[in-house]
């Protein structure tokens, strides 16, 4: 570091801040420390960095189902705005929520040395092998309020509650509904907040089918569900299971809109292009992401209160499309 300060013409001080991607440089000093750099083949010692700041420059993330659209698009944003910051991640994916799994990858992580950890999906904090990352920051992507830590996600009640209030705003009787797996946190949240809102309605409340995210799931249950009387309305708890429900309803020659409304969640990129255009709850995902990271990165570059509990919820929109439409008369 020395010998690129000396030939650059600047102090020891300045390249250091040009290393660690520092704000406070002239585009001009900037410029001639990194010539400098590429022209003595430097590069930063990230070992001696870490022993003098205390810090690696890495933030760990523990997720479960790297194929799952939300967990990939929350991952997406925190690498990303890491990558922003100067920041590298390292991902540990729990393949299922068994001890041997989770201690593996969490035990994987902490030996990488991170500063800090984000959580997708809690179901990891369940295990008591939490106790390996809580050794440094830890911040949660989750729906639940109910955690100790900093916590950000996506208020997936009050998109359901928005679907319901909508349906029965266009003179449906009730809403009929595809749940997700049994097993998934998100589906069991958005299939408890439509129950509550039914019954908030004063509305009978219909069994829910349940699928498994597909849009086989929700054809193989639209088709059951259709065999019967009196469906007018189908909430489906994806759009991948919700265009399963379009293809049931074409196929048993049910109208959608004019006989059958259906809505799904998440605002996919082909929802607007299915037939027809298909109403549904947008998630911005992203922005829990850069949340999750923006608050980590202030833990760990500044003074951190190891009993703060926050609860930091995005609200999911309502995106009312051409599947939607009141009852029969």
């Amino acid at each position: 570091m020395a010998d690129v300060a000396k030939l650059a013409g600047v102090s020891g001080q300045t390249v250091s801040r040009v290393v660690n991607g520092n704000d406070r440089v002239t585009a001009e000093t900037r410029l001639k420390v990194e010539t400098a750099m590429k022209q003595l083949g430097y590069r930063a010692n990230i070992a001696a960095r870490a022993l003098a700041t205390g810090r690696f420059g890495t933030i760990g993330v523990v997720m479960f189902n790297l194929s799952a659209i939300g967990n990939v698009r929350i991952l997406e944003a925190v690498v990303s705005g890491a990558q922003a910051r100067g920041y590298s991640v390292s991902v540990a994916v729990v393949d299922a929520p068994t001890e041997q799994d989770v201690r593996a990858a969490v035990r994987g992580l902490t030996d990488r040395a991170v500063d800090g950890v984000i959580v997708i999906e809690a179901r990891v904090l369940d295990t008591p092998h939490l106790q390996l990352l809580e050794e440094v920051p830890l911040v949660i992507a989750d729906s639940r309020a109910a955690h100790r830590h900093p916590t950000f996600g996506m208020d997936e009640a009050a998109g359901t509650r928005a679907v319901v209030d909508h349906l029965l705003g266009l003179g449906h009787a009730t809403v009929h509904h595809i749940a997700g797996p049994a097993g998934s946190n998100p589906a069991q949240r958005r299939r408890a907040a439509w129950q509550r809102q039914l019954k908030r309605s004063g509305r009978a409340i219909p069994p829910a089918a349940v699928g498994d995210w597909s849009p086989q799931s929700g054809y193989d249950a639209a088709l059951r569900m259709l065999a019967g009387d009196g469906v007018t309305a189908v909430f489906a708890a994806n759009d991948q299971m919700a265009a399963g429900v379009l293809r049931a309803a074409a196929e048993l020659g049910r109208r959608v809109p004019e006989e059958l409304s259906v809505v799904g969640f998440d605002d996919l990129d082909f929802a607007p292009f299915l037939s027809p255009p298909l109403t549904t709850v947008r998630q911005d995902l992203a922005a829990v992401g850069r949340r999750c990271l923006e608050h980590l990165v202030a833990r760990i570059e500044g003074p951190a209160d190891s009993a703060e509990v926050t609860s930091r919820f995005v609200r999911p929109e309502l995106v009312v499309r051409a599947s939607t439409a009141p009852p029969p008369a």
